[in-house]
């Protein structure tokens, strides 16, 4: 993955998605990226991750994980 963009909503249905964090990523020749993104910035219910650019023809994604607190619930 050469740029990733994550968007988020706050909406109860996944829409209505916003650009929240755009990065570029090292590139691992070889080697599986590891990248850690940290931030305090935010509220969402949902996240999408987007890769827009890549090193290669190919890209994958072996793992995601987002942590964070529960500020209420959805009703």
């Amino acid at each position: 993955v050469r740029t990733l963009r994550i968007e988020k909503t706050t909406s109860k249905e996944p829409v209505d998605f916003e650009p929240w964090i755009e990065r570029d990523l090292v590139h691992t020749e070889g080697q599986l990226q590891n990248e850690e993104i940290m931030t305090r910035d935010g509220h969402a219910t949902y996240l999408r991750f987007m890769i827009i650019s890549a090193f290669d023809h190919f890209a994958s994604v072996h793992s995601v994980s987002a942590e964070g607190l529960a500020v209420s619930n959805l009703s």
